[in-house]
């Protein structure tokens, strides 16, 4: 019998999908702007074209065979890991800082997951109808008429998976060219396996698992709830008002007079539960907080829907925090000055980076063995390796001066040509007279790009005579 309740207690419970209902308000239209302004750009991105002043091309390429990203006049090698650690790390400050100081916010209006999530209820809403048929279609039997309504909507899933997967793979290649070989059957291996593994994922997680990824797979909720504090705000339901003395009830008979209600102890919320019927993951937010609540501001529609029908003040469900509550004033919150100053700092470190990066890079190398050469006129001479790395989109040709010194002092060509994205070495050498050589610890060179002087590039590099400098 122990045994037998043992396994009982683990047995895992059956996971009834939620149907959420439908709701108008201003966090739902906010929600519907985000989710067109990010589709609009996510599929339209790689096919537009950027004619800018360094390059012509996709707006945002991850060349992985140049080893490159063009992001519109930005152009980002691997030499450029400074920038991409700058954007990472102001990333990474923006997810904390949205979740210290407004919770779930981020996973509610902005997260892939909940944007892919809502197309996908908006195609089944479309095709099912709304949550009342949907609940309805569920539970009747298999007929020719379910069968074409579920099928409709998974095949509609499966296409906009689909186009999803395939726009992804668009950002790594020239997107044309790509999709003309990609149904040509002559696209890389990889782009097919990105595509069918894209397109599953996709559909999982927003066709079929849904919440369930917010309220189990995601780690964001998890660690949100430690960074969260009495200033956090986030989804809150005004339990004072909402309950009063004798707690909420349905406005039945006398209690359909808010006035009423009141007198006798009642709070303003009538139980109507559409606040828990529009929330994509299930939650009731009477209950408190709780970690299933991505903070998307449904149920805050939801009930001043409910308000503005009886004639109350909105804000029953609102977005707040425990110490505004608390106060009933707004504080100054040093957490928030503190997140705020890194973001700024973070923002202009990335923006400088970026604003300051050349269009080529360069570097020089002392060759060790043997350090000097003594030539046979007397001369001294130290070899160098040049690397040059054009990071432009167009053929530069390089030129190469010493300052201070004679134009013979360098030995080799003063001119070098490097084609877009490539990598070119070199050898130089600096030949410089003994009496010359004697007296230089240092020598700076300079690298110019041919007709733009203004991109050049000063490399101090050291000098070995392996003669004495005289007093």
């Amino acid at each position: 019998m122990q045994v037998a309740s043992t396994l009982a207690a683990f047995k895992p419970r059956k996971v009834i999908p939620i149907v959420p209902y439908s709701v108008k308000g201003r966090y739902r239209s906010i929600k519907t702007a985000l989710l067109v302004i990010a589709y609009s750009v996510y599929f339209s991105l790689p096919w537009l074209t950027w004619h800018g002043n360094t390059r012509t091309g996709q707006p945002l390429l991850i060349d992985l065979h140049a080893l490159r990203v063009n992001f519109f006049d930005l152009v980002i090698f691997p030499h450029d890991l400074i920038i991409l650690v700058g954007i990472l790390i102001l990333g990474v400050v923006m997810m904390f800082m949205a979740a210290a100081l407004y919770g779930r916010v981020f996973c509610g209006f902005f997260c892939i997951q909940t944007l892919w999530t809502d197309a996908f209820r908006w195609i089944e809403r479309a095709v099912q109808g709304e949550a009342q048929a949907r609940l309805r279609l569920q539970k009747q039997p298999w007929n020719v008429n379910k069968i074409a309504r579920v099928g409709l909507t998974h095949l509609l899933w499966l296409i906009l998976s689909f186009a999803t997967a395939l726009t992804f793979t668009l950002y790594f290649l020239d997107a044309p060219i790509l999709f003309a070989r990609t149904f040509a059957g002559t696209a890389p291996m990889a782009a097919y396996v990105t595509i069918i593994a894209l397109t599953a994922a996709t559909y999982i997680a927003a066709g079929l698992a849904r919440e369930q990824i917010c309220r189990v797979a995601c780690p964001y909720g998890k660690f949100q709830t430690a960074m969260q504090d009495a200033h956090t705000v986030t989804v809150f339901y005004d339990r004072s008002r909402g309950e009063r003395q004798r707690g909420r009830t349905a406005p039945k008979a006398e209690l359909k007079d808010m006035s009423q209600r009141a007198a006798q102890g009642y709070g303003d919320c009538v139980d109507c539960g559409y606040c828990v019927n529009v929330c994509p993951t299930g939650v009731d937010i009477r209950k408190g907080f709780q970690i299933d609540c991505i903070a998307c501001g449904l149920c805050v529609d939801a009930c001043d829907t409910i308000m503005d029908r009886l004639q109350l003040p909105r804000g029953l469900i609102r977005f707040s925090s425990d110490a505004a509550v608390a106060d009933n004033r707004r504080r100054i919150n040093p957490k928030a000055w503190g997140y705020s100053a890194v973001l700024a700092g973070m923002l202009a470190f990335v923006f400088y980076t970026a604003r300051t990066l050349t269009p080529f890079d360069a570097s020089v190398q002392h060759q060790a063995q043997p350090l000097m050469i003594r030539l046979a006129n007397g001369d001294i001479k130290n070899r160098y390796s040049l690397r040059i790395t054009n990071k432009t989109s167009q053929t530069a040709e390089y030129v190469l001066r010493a300052e201070g010194l004679s134009e013979h002092a360098l030995d080799g060509r003063g001119l070098w040509t490097v084609p877009a994205g490539k990598t070119y070495t070199q050898l130089v050498s600096v030949v410089l007279p003994e009496e010359a050589a004697r007296n230089t610890r240092q020598v700076k060179l300079v690298l110019i790009e041919r007709g733009h002087p203004r991109d050049a590039k000063a490399l101090e590099i050291s000098y070995y005579s392996g003669l004495s400098a005289k007093l």
